[in-house]
């Protein structure tokens, strides 16, 4: 195993230098639960907000057609990556060094993305490092007609509140949490466009697709997300 440090105890991410194409922390693989309600977009792009250890970029240029826009703030994050994460180089995947929320704000990338997953930490990881109402409707606009968000965030620490509320706000409450794992982490995804009704039924049948096309432990997240469902159906 690798992983990266800013400097600091906080693991920042993580390769299994035997299969550099495997997400091997938790959180990350749950980042990718969007794809129990979406499919990887082929004419569009996901959006990755936040480089770490580059994981679910090379998850994504594995597993996906999609194209990849990648917004980091540091370009030695991004060497690092390159050099020690065995981050490919590939024409589907652009990075972007500067500011998640600059980026996000910019009217040129509206609807760029329907996929966006948001880990934005610095070498203290206490919380995301943009978490206001104005960056998640940002991410919203980027999702444009239908799209999903995933976030990163910490259960236990103090900002999960003001980020389960800067979310709600900005996605007219349509916000689901997954359980949060041993690490801290809890993964709350955040729905753009028209409502979705899925049964349970549904999810579970979604999900066996996703672990045996991904690996992924999709009926895991699948079960438990079905405890949301209100008379045998989740409304989102």
């Amino acid at each position: 195993m690798r992983y990266l440090h800013f400097n600091t105890e906080w693991v920042q991410g993580a390769m299994r230098i035997a299969d550099p194409g495997a997400l091997v922390l938790e959180y990350t693989a749950q980042m990718m639960a969007w794809l129990l309600f979406l499919a990887p977009p082929v004419e569009s792009s996901i959006g990755l907000l936040g480089l770490g250890a580059g994981s679910l970029a090379r998850f994504c240029l594995k597993h996906t057609r999609s194209g990849l826009e990648v917004v980091e703030w540091n370009p030695r994050v991004t060497a690092a990556c390159q050099t020690f994460f065995r981050l490919p180089p590939s024409p589907r995947m652009r990075i972007h060094h500067m500011d998640a929320g600059l980026w996000v704000a910019d009217p040129l990338n509206a609807g760029k993305c329907p996929v966006l997953m948001a880990d934005l930490y610095d070498a203290q990881a206490r919380g995301p490092v943009r978490d206001s109402v104005a960056f998640y409707r940002g991410c919203r606009r980027v999702l444009g007609e239908a799209g999903v968000l995933a976030v990163n965030l910490f259960g236990r620490h103090e900002s999960f509140s003001r980020n389960i509320d800067n979310l709600c706000a900005a996605f007219d409450d349509r916000v689901i949490l997954l359980p949060e794992i041993d690490e801290g982490n809890q993964i709350v995804l955040a729905f753009s466009g028209p409502p979705l009704a899925v049964t349970p039924a549904q999810l579970l049948d979604r999900a066996e697709q996703i672990e045996a096309e991904y690996g992924l432990p999709a009926r895991r997240w699948a079960r438990a997300l079905v405890g949301h469902a209100v008379q045998g159906v989740l409304h989102l």
